[in-house]
């Protein structure tokens, strides 16, 4: 197994199988309570033990995020909560509040990880929190590669650090846009993404951007395939991909590019074509990427102002459920429109092929003229015995 920590986000249960099914080592995901994902499908306890359960025979941990910025009516109830989550077999809780991570190091065996929105940016933060007791910080997302290797140099405690997923325009997380825009409070769980809205350009009433284009004020996702060996060579303990709220599809590619990049690096100490994984990464993207902080301060290059360059994701179409042997016939819940003689793009956890499909049934075995409804059962002939949470898309 790798030192090197692969933690992905899940915003249900059948994401969060599909992201250790594809590579994850762990898995964070956000309670009904003190998270700030109020809007994902945000787990239940009896959800966080079935995660858990599956996690732990798969060799795998979860993390559950209580990150929210508490104020007097948020505190009710947190160690109870805290005593449920441990109960449930959780093994870290990620916060901002040193109240909640004194209280998991005090009443509970859990580890207690600082989260991204202390914006701990420099070894005399993390020595801090070492004194505390803490296990784990995780760096602002406002480091540059030589920030994080001298963090790390002089850190006696784990260190993670955010390599994919969407940049806030504030730092750290602390924005107030939606606040003022919507009275949802970005930091006790209800942004609304202000920043991602469309918006025109206007100056005494007279508007200035050409009908049909807008404006964002938000960055680049960030993307750290090209630094992942620096990253690893520095000697980073976790490696955090953002996207609570992501399709099946995007943590799937997303979790396995890093997966096969880390191994290949891990293993043979060099890689062979850094593309390779880039391009991969590109069929679960809908946002243009970038290298966030990485190399420095962000020029206009990591901006993204115009919503017109979003990029859309490779189709995709499909998640196997089941593989009828006896008759070879794969049994797919529909995700998009496909026709019948289409070319699909196979994408398992080990590899990617494409086959061609003919005729399509429902589950009564009448033909279709097309896979029309969303979460609908279909099945076809194909010879492969793939199994469930095999993803399908289209192919070229």
């Amino acid at each position: 197994m790798s030192k090197f920590e692969l933690l992905a986000p899940a915003g249900d249960l059948e994401k969060l199988k599909v992201a250790i099914l594809y590579g994850a080592d762990a898995v964070f995901i956000g309670g009904l309570k003190f998270s700030l994902r109020s809007r994902a499908s945000n787990f239940t306890i009896d959800d966080i033990k079935e995660a858990c359960d599956f996690a732990h025979k798969n060799g795998a941990k979860i993390h559950v995020t209580c990150n929210i910025v508490m104020h007097n009516l948020d505190t009710d109830g947190i160690l109870e909560y805290l005593k449920e989550l441990e109960n449930a077999g959780v093994d870290c809780i990620i916060a901002s509040s040193l109240h909640i991570l004194k209280l998991v190091k005090k009443y509970t065996k859990m580890e207690a990880h600082v989260s991204t929105q202390a914006s701990t940016a420099n070894q005399s933060a993390v020595a801090l929190y070492e004194s505390l007791g803490m296990d784990r910080a995780v760096l602002a997302r406002e480091l540059n590669i030589d920030e994080i290797r001298e963090v790390k140099k002089n850190s006696n405690i784990d260190i993670e650090a955010f390599i994919h997923g969407g940049m806030c325009v504030s730092y750290s997380g602390r924005c107030m846009l939606s606040n003022n825009m919507t009275n949802r409070d970005a930091n006790r769980g209800g942004c609304a993404h202000s920043c991602r809205w469309c918006y025109d350009l206007v100056k005494d009433g007279n508007k200035y951007n050409p009908d049909g284009d807008y404006f964002a004020m938000s960055s680049k996702d960030l993307c750290a395939i090209p630094y992942i060996t620096k990253l690893m060579d520095i000697g980073v303990d976790s490696f955090k991909i953002e996207g609570r709220m992501k399709s099946i599809n995007y943590i799937a590619t997303v979790v396995n590019a890093y997966r096969h990049l880390i191994d290949e690096y891990e293993q043979t100490g060099k890689v062979e074509d850094i593309n390779k994984y880039i391009n991969q990464i590109k069929k679960g993207e809908n946002r243009l990427t970038s290298i966030g902080f990485l190399n420095g301060d962000p020029t206009i290059n990591e901006q993204l102002y115009d919503l017109n360059l979003t990029v859309p994701t490779k189709e995709f179409i499909g998640i196997v459920k089941d593989y009828d042997e006896e008759n070879q016939m794969l049994i797919v819940e529909q995700r998009n429109y496909f026709e019948p003689n289409s070319i699909i793009e196979v994408f398992t956890p080990e590899n990617t092929f494409n086959i061609q499909i003919e005729e399509i049934y429902d589950l009564d075995g009448n033909v279709l003229d097309a896979a029309r409804h969303p979460l609908q059962m279909v099945k076809f002939k194909c010879k492969h015995h793939l199994k469930p949470y095999d993803l399908l898309r289209l192919g070229e």
